[in-house]
């Protein structure tokens, strides 16, 4: 008898947690999509006027990251299965996966999406079709 109420228990708890995670998860603003995405801004980085090459196969290897390249440059694919929060999609990510700091290629830089200057630089948040270039002098 004391088997089956401390397993009745425990099935209650996890029920419970289960429901107060997903209720947490509707009212977090952090979360971009519960359910994955697959969404593909560009980067484009200048150093004095000259454009610079990102290599494929960022973040492919024997572990593929959400957050990657192809053959398709400038294209960042960003590739996600289930929850999706906003610091998952930041900029900065994507130079960690590349294994650079994004101001290894100069201190002044100017950020432009989608033509409108930005200053949030490693913490913005990507978005699908996004067009990212960085300017630096």
């Amino acid at each position: 008898m004391k088997t089956i109420l401390i397993g009745g228990i425990v099935i209650l708890l996890l029920i419970g947690g289960a429901w107060w995670t997903k209720s947490l998860q509707k009212s977090d603003p952090d979360v971009v999509s519960r359910n994955g995405l697959h969404w593909h801004p560009t980067l484009a980085i200048y150093v004095k006027g000259e454009k610079q090459d990102i290599p494929k196969g960022i973040g492919l290897g024997a572990t593929h990251l959400p957050m990657h390249t192809h053959d398709d440059l400038p294209i960042i694919h960003l590739e996600f299965g289930s929850v999706v929060r906003k610091e998952d999609l930041m900029l900065g990510q994507f130079f960690k996966n590349w294994g650079k700091d994004m101001h290894s290629f100069g201190t002044n830089v100017h950020m432009t999406v989608n033509g409108e200057t930005n200053t949030e630089f490693e913490n913005y948040s990507m978005h699908d079709k996004d067009v990212i270039e960085l300017h630096y002098d």
